[in-house]
């Protein structure tokens, strides 16, 4: 069968690699084109566009782009007319997503979603979309379900979180090779994500850096994203304690002390390595000004969100600088503090679901279209 798979951010592609191989798995005559990045495009199957040139991040930016989307839009259906697809499988990224799923409705293609829009955040009104065009809906939080069936009578399949397989089946990385390969001393590692666009790099890698000359015992470790050159984070190796590793995010978590965080997909992917974080959003005035009119959450992390209450603390706006981010690093690096990260860490990969997401999801896209 011929599947049409489209991921527009650096999560999407993770997960997809990892769909892709189990449709793979599932039906080995499977012919994949795909909208995604460098981790798809290993697994196999056809690249269309890359997601480096499709993320836009925050209200102000996207109307800056709005030509590029729409011309993104055009050109994502005229590709899937050609290719004529069994399915279009839809991964996160709803702003891009929906529309299509829309069309693809109007054209009889059966349209699956893998990893739910938000909506429970912010544009619940989505939901009647969801309904009108999505045939099935693939949710990886536990609480997705009960948004979608208790409260809008929507069923869904709740999959389990597919980052806990993407953990575990990675290459465990030798912490003394890794040490030497990327020229690290023996200090305990702080580990810098500051996100895979340009824009959050800019914002937020600088006031992650201020930080650093307060903890001369530590060493700090920016983790670049695959899909950005190296000149854009030199201007943050401030100094011979801070340090630049390219596409080894899960090797670095695995031997870091402590992480600051950009929210997104990476809180959890941290707190699953049981790595204590600070979690750490800044975007520009008018789109933060807009999103805490309209979004209602409590909390901004994925880990906060899932248990309901404040695990790792969220420096949001404002509140990100210098002062605050010393003071927070410095309660999670040792003592009290740290000690209930973890335990709450240890409760949250519980409620996660288990692993096989991933599979779970390939078995019933391919034995629903059989039928």
């Amino acid at each position: 069968m011929k599947y049409y798979i489209i991921a527009g951010e650096a999560s999407g592609d993770l997960h997809g690699a990892n769909l892709m191989k189990a449709l793979f798995k599932e039906d080995p005559n499977a012919e994949i084109r795909f909208w995604g990045g460098d981790l798809m495009t290993q697994t196999g199957g056809t690249l269309v566009k890359h997601y480096r040139d499709l993320a836009f991040m925050g209200f102000i930016e996207v109307v800056m782009n709005l030509k590029t989307i729409l011309n993104n839009i055009n050109f994502c259906k005229k590709d899937i007319e050609s290719f004529k697809p069994d399915v279009i499988i839809f991964i996160d990224y709803p702003g891009f997503n929906m529309r299509i799923a829309t069309w693809a409705k109007e054209k009889g293609i059966p349209t699956h979603y893998y990893i739910s829009p938000q909506i429970w955040a912010w544009k619940e009104n989505r939901i009647k979309a969801i309904k009108k065009d999505v045939d099935f809906m693939y949710v990886i939080l536990p609480f997705e379900k009960d948004f979608y069936e208790k409260k809008h009578n929507f069923p869904v399949d709740f999959v389990g979180h597919p980052l806990i397989d993407a953990i575990q089946n990675r290459t465990i990385v030798n912490e003394a090779d890794f040490r030497k390969e990327h020229q690290l001393d023996e200090k305990p590692i702080i580990a810098l994500l500051p996100g895979s666009r340009k824009q959050e790099i800019n914002t937020k890698l600088k006031i992650m850096v201020s930080v650093v000359e307060f903890f001369p015992e530590y060493q700090f470790v920016i983790a670049g994203a695959p899909s950005q050159d190296f000149e854009i984070y030199k201007p943050f190796l401030v100094n011979k304690n801070v340090h630049f590793i390219s596409n080894k995010t899960y090797d670095l978590l695995s031997i870091a002390h402590a992480a600051l965080v950009t929210s997104g997909t990476a809180t959890l992917e941290t707190a699953l390595f049981k790595v204590p974080e600070v979690v750490c959003y800044k975007g520009s005035w008018i789109s933060y000004q807009i999103a805490k009119r309209i979004i209602t959450l409590k909390f901004i992390s994925l880990v906060n969100l899932i248990m309901d209450k404040e695990v790792v603390k969220e420096l949001i706006q404002g509140d990100l600088n210098t002062k605050n981010l010393k003071l927070e690093l410095g309660k999670i690096l040792e003592g009290e503090s740290r000690a209930n990260i973890l335990k709450n860490y240890n409760i949250l990969e519980q409620n996660l679901g288990g692993t096989g997401a991933s599979e779970k999801t390939a078995a019933l896209i391919v034995s629903r279209l059989k039928k």
